[in-house]
């Protein structure tokens, strides 16, 4: 356990604070036999932590956000979990995400969780390249089982009006994971109305918008997620000049 501690300690900053440190305050509180008394206070101590965001604070808003979508249908799907539980050994490595996940099974049981304020805390320290991250991996959560639900859709939805994220944007993201017949414009933020010259337009824009170096900052286990998100711009584009023959 003193591996675990020594993670919490380093790898967090600004989520000790807030509604999101309530949460995890309750988690270490189950684990209180686990984790030293005096680590326990220290990671208290860290409510006053400076606010850049670091890979930590990423992780942590990402299992509250999944926490959050997976319980939206009154139950917990299996498949959902282990999406996240792969997912996370993909970006932090197998010792590092089954920490992540011993505190996401306790986020889960967490009843109180106050979806607007853990955003809120979100929105005053992560820029908003990051936010459109964590709506990118929450619709991947919500899918992991064959299909987004409409009470999952209405909950993402929900969480990306706090996270200041536009519909436009909401759209962008959404239409990547559904096939739909104008699925490539809604990605590129247009329409097929619009001229060749300003589907360009709009391609350069996203591709701005979505470029991996965009979440440098939180370091390379997250660049996989924003190559994704890239690479369904890119294939958007190239089926819409495709289909126009530009």
């Amino acid at each position: 356990m003193a591996n675990f501690s020594k993670w919490l300690g380093a790898g967090l900053g600004w989520t000790f604070g807030g509604p999101i440190g309530g949460i995890l305050g309750f988690v270490l509180g189950s684990l209180i036999d686990e984790i030293p008394q005096g680590d326990f206070m220290d990671y208290q101590r860290q409510a006053n932590a400076p606010a850049t965001t670091s890979s930590g604070d990423f992780e942590i808003s990402l299992l509250v956000l999944a926490a959050i979508v997976i319980k939206t249908d009154g139950g917990i799907d299996k498949r959902e979990l282990e999406f996240v539980r792969i997912n996370f050994t993909r970006m932090y490595g197998k010792e590092r995400a089954n920490r992540a996940f011993k505190l996401f099974k306790g986020i889960i049981k967490d009843k109180n969780i106050n979806t607007r304020q853990v955003c809120m805390q979100i929105n005053q320290h992560m820029n908003h390249a990051s936010r459109l991250q964590l709506l990118h991996f929450l619709f991947n959560v919500a899918k992991a089982d064959g299909a987004v639900t409409e009470a999952e859709m209405n909950k993402i939805y929900t969480i990306s009006g706090y996270l200041n994220i536009n519909v436009y944007d909401f759209n962008s993201i959404r239409a990547m994971f559904y096939n739909e017949v104008d699925s490539s414009y809604k990605i590129l933020e247009t329409t097929k109305s619009a001229t060749d010259s300003e589907v360009k337009k709009a391609y350069r824009k996203m591709v701005k918008k979505y470029h991996p170096d965009k979440l440098r900052g939180l370091g390379k286990e997250h660049i996989k997620g924003a190559e994704e998100k890239f690479r369904n711009v890119q294939k958007a584009y190239e089926q819409i000049q495709k289909e126009r023959g530009i």
